[in-house]
């Protein structure tokens, strides 16, 4: 792993960290199935379709409008949901369009960059932990009992 990927690796640990730190204060969400579904969904999603930026983006185009469309549903669903400020900061982090994760290689893409395949491959790695940070957090969640039964 190069010394780019490690500090951002730890990067988005220690954001991670320090969210959940700062969320000890306040209580989370509790765990919701829907949110996990979507998390993983669109990492599988967003994987297969980032193996396309080697070819030019106007070619994918419908694809990546298609993705971005089920981030923005998952992004607004995850808002919506109370107690949840810590998993909207990761989303914040994974969808900017300036940062270096997912919205950032999506601009870049879209700028007319075509990406190598090493430079793919480096870039699912950083985004695909993000997503495996999200969906971590979420199984983590206490899942509410049914007291009705």
């Amino acid at each position: 792993m190069g010394k780019n990927n490690l500090l951002r690796k730890n990067g988005l640990i220690i954001l991670f960290l320090s969210l959940l730190i700062s969320g000890c204060a306040t209580s989370i969400s509790n765990y919701d199935q829907h949110a996990y579904i979507q998390t993983t969904s669109l990492k599988v999603d967003a994987l297969n379709l980032m193996d396309s930026a080697k070819d030019e983006y106007n070619s994918h185009i419908i694809a990546v409008q298609e993705l971005q469309t089920n981030l923005q549903k998952a992004y607004e669903y995850e808002k919506n949901r109370p107690k949840n400020e810590i998993t909207i900061k990761l989303w914040d982090k994974l969808l900017d369009k300036n940062g270096h994760l997912l919205g950032g290689f999506i601009e870049r893409w879209k700028a007319g960059t075509k990406m190598s395949d090493t430079f793919i491959s480096n870039c699912k790695e950083q985004v695909g932990e993000a997503f495996d940070t999200i969906s971590g957090l979420e199984s983590q969640k206490i899942k509410k009992t049914d007291l009705s039964k």
